[in-house]
């Protein structure tokens, strides 16, 4: 009966995932499709608490020693979960996911490890592949995604790292690690799996060391894979259906994505996931592009009176300034004195897929006026004004040059508009670290300050009510 009711409570979980899947697909029924994700993670700790600690299932006899560690375990990452939610920022989603996707890694290992122990070097041929493969994902997915973590909050530089031959060495160890798997299986010896666990850590680090700090949100999102196949390897080790589904269906969806945005970006997907295989960045010079012109707030706010029509392109430094609802409250106004208002998104604005957006309607702006990129792109050119708000990467004309390390990245051409007006604290280059020649056009000025407080300001010079 025990038996019947976890086996039926993790399939229900299953399906909660995938419904979750479906609902975030569309911004109108993201709320739902999280609703859903949190009631298949619900039903999957009821039955794991079931399959724990009532392992005596005939007699229904409660584990004491399994209870304790079970429930403190729930308690302490429960604590911490809470905590973690509460502190974090917007801004720092991203590396909070990478870092995330660090311990499901960590957990594969471990689960790896334990499996192995308790076969005491007899498990059959399909066993132990599948721990090898388990330890080697997880250990690849562990480093990779701690190396994301810190480039993503600046503690590690976003430059690509090119050791000479990076991508022989990348082969070479991967070789190593096969025959290392052909060693444990045919003696089931701890050995080659700690040798193999060493150079998967090390894989990991060189695999995302190697890709540019442009490439980062693509990057977060084949983590994300690499965190769900982990999550199926454990799943089979230990037996558990629900970690298998689950697993499959984050692996898979998180390849799906990285995939798509690897195509919207104009990138290799075989090259971001062997960390830049077959890159070759081009170095750039220094060049004179000539004096940037500058405009207050006042002026913006003149600008923006005579428009017909205006797009916003935001990008991480909105994120960082927390300028969403000042934005949108910028939005409304225009709208009421019957502009024609539209955000222009690109699909790795941000450091996450769906970042903007994300904060974008936490502001209530309405979703029929925010657009993708291939939506709008043909459109600025009969724009009036583009405020590029704390976008760099995205909105830089040297992606359609030879030559450039962003070259070939598809980019919101808010150039051919009327106007552009750039929001930014410097001239400093953006996280990529290329040089924006927008930022030197003719018609580009630049609006320098905190873009909360700048957008503030336009708000309180513009006047209210709608124009005639």
């Amino acid at each position: 009966m025990l038996t019947n009711f976890i086996n039926a409570t993790y399939i229900a979980a299953g399906l909660m995932f995938i419904l979750a899947l479906a609902g975030l697909s569309r911004h109108e029924t993201a709320r739902k499709g999280n609703v859903y994700g949190i009631m298949g993670m619900v039903f999957a700790v009821v039955a794991t608490n079931f399959a724990i600690a009532y392992r005596d299932y005939a007699n229904h006899n409660l584990q004491i020693d399994a209870a304790i560690m079970l429930y403190a375990a729930l308690v302490v990452g429960g604590a911490i979960g809470i905590w973690r939610a509460k502190k974090v920022e917007m801004t720092g989603m991203p590396e909070l996911i990478a870092l995330l996707h660090s311990f499901v890694g960590a957990a594969a290992v471990l689960v790896g490890y334990n499996v192995h122990l308790e076969a005491q070097g007899h498990a059959d041929a399909l066993h132990s592949i599948e721990v090898f493969l388990g330890v080697f994902i997880g250990a690849v997915t562990f480093t990779g995604s701690l190396v994301a973590w810190g480039k993503l909050n600046g503690k590690f530089a976003s430059k690509p790292l090119t050791l000479p031959g990076r991508n022989w060495l990348n082969l070479g160890v991967v070789v190593v690690i096969g025959l290392l798997g052909w060693w444990y299986l045919a003696t089931g010896s701890i050995i080659p799996l700690l040798i193999a666990t060493v150079l998967s850590l090390l894989l990991g680090i060189h695999l995302v060391a190697a890709i540019g700090g442009a490439d980062m949100p693509v990057v977060v999102s084949m983590l994300n894979s690499y965190s769900g196949w982990a999550a199926a390897a454990s799943g089979f080790m230990l037996d558990m259906s629900v970690l298998i589904i689950t697993g499959a269906l984050v692996g898979a969806s998180g390849a799906i994505l990285s995939f798509i945005m690897c195509k919207a970006m104009n990138r290799s997907f075989v090259s971001v996931i062997l960390g830049g295989f077959g890159d070759d960045v081009a170095a750039t010079g220094e060049r004179d592009y000539g004096e940037h012109r500058e405009a207050s707030a006042i002026e913006v706010a003149g600008l923006l009176g005579d428009a017909r029509s205006v797009m916003i392109v935001p990008g991480y430094g909105m994120a960082v300034a927390q300028a969403q609802y000042a934005v949108a409250e910028l939005t409304d106004r225009l709208r009421a004195q019957g502009k024609k208002v539209g955000f222009g998104i690109h699909p790795v604005a941000g450091r996450l897929p769906g970042h903007m957006n994300v904060l974008l309607a936490e502001a209530k702006v309405p979703y029929d006026i925010v657009f993708e990129m291939d939506e709008i792109n043909d459109d600025l050119a009969d724009t009036d004004v583009v405020l590029v708000i704390g976008a760099n990467d995205t909105v830089n004309p040297a992606a359609m040059e030879p030559g450039s390390p962003i070259s070939g990245m598809p980019v919101l051409r808010v150039w051919e508009a009327g106007t552009v007006v750039v929001f930014k604290r410097s001239m400093n280059a953006g996280y990529a670290g290329v040089q924006n020649p927008l930022f030197f056009n003719e018609n580009s000025v630049m609006c320098f300050g905190d873009a909360k407080a700048t957008a503030q300001a336009i708000v309180a010079a513009l006047p209210v009510g709608v124009s005639g």
